[in-house]
């Protein structure tokens, strides 16, 4: 059993070391709680677990805390991929809800799996998904006054294999801030979250760096025709900088190698594997 989970980006000039503690320490507890549950749960169940963890957590930027777009609304969107039954789930742009993860976990007995904007919480709120404010006062003042743009490159997820040999990746993300509205993010697409019966990934970073990549898909599929797992990012991450990328992923093999690399310095990540480990 192997568990990894990313809390986004930060700038180290423009964090203070109490900041970088509190992450360090969320991070910690986050994964040793995701780890146990694992113990008893399936990966796809864990990973919602973890995740939506850290959406109930106001230092990152997924639910809870999330990043406010132009127009002074914070839309949420996130996913979820089954290695096993390869169903991709998610929701794109959604308003007022607490944990767009379980919104996508609750669309994977759908057709329709993947919704966006109001049909997402309309979905939402008929199955018993309440109205929820995720503005925390300070994103309310940073979308005052614009600031803390370095902060603004933010996206949670976690990726598990459990006792059964099983892998799942969820992403969730609150956007990059003072952005156009409705703009799309990678963490609800293949792009950003993808899994199969050989490796799973969840990407962080700026979503059109992402997308233009098709980073999780590739790095998957260069697991499958027989890659490592770390040679497959690294190679994935070398095309990517041909475009001047900004991103960071977190993945798991079938094999149990665990993994992680960004393009910029630096992400913040937690991993179980065989002990607790957490970003430096």
């Amino acid at each position: 059993m192997k568990i990894i989970i990313h809390g986004g980006f930060f700038s180290e000039s423009a964090t203070n070391q109490e900041t970088k503690k509190a992450k360090q320490d969320a991070l910690s507890d986050i994964t040793q709680q995701s780890y146990n549950y694992l113990k008893t749960h399936t990966a796809l169940e864990t990973v919602v677990f973890g995740t939506k963890l850290l959406e109930d957590n106001d230092l990152f930027n997924a639910g809870l805390g999330s990043q406010i777009q132009s127009d002074g609304k914070v839309r949420l969107s996130a996913s979820l991929m089954d290695g096993i039954t390869q169903k991709f789930s998610g929701v794109i742009n959604i308003e007022n809800v607490q944990h767009p993860i379980k919104i996508s976990e609750s669309l994977l007995a759908y057709d329709d799996r993947v919704l966006s904007g109001d049909g997402a919480l309309t979905f939402a709120r008929n199955n018993g998904f309440e109205f929820y404010n995720p503005i925390t006062p300070q994103r309310q003042q940073e979308y005052e006054a614009k600031k803390n743009e370095s902060l603004r490159k933010g996206t949670v997820g976690c990726v598990a294999l459990d006792q059964y040999g099983n892998l799942a990746a969820a992403t969730s993300t609150g956007g990059k801030g003072f952005e156009i509205p409705c703009r799309v993010s990678d963490s609800a697409t293949v792009a950003g979250n993808f899994a199969n019966q050989h490796a799973a990934i969840s990407c962080t970073g700026v979503g059109e760096d992402i997308v233009s990549a098709g980073l999780a898909t590739k790095i998957v599929t260069r697991v499958t025709d027989g890659f490592t797992l770390k040679a497959a990012c690294d190679k994935s991450f070398q095309e990517l900088a041909t475009i001047d990328g900004f991103a960071g992923v977190i993945g798991i093999s079938a094999t149990g190698e665990v993994y992680h690399t960004d393009s910029h310095p630096y992400m913040v990540w937690a991993a179980f594997d065989e002990t607790l480990k957490v970003f430096g």
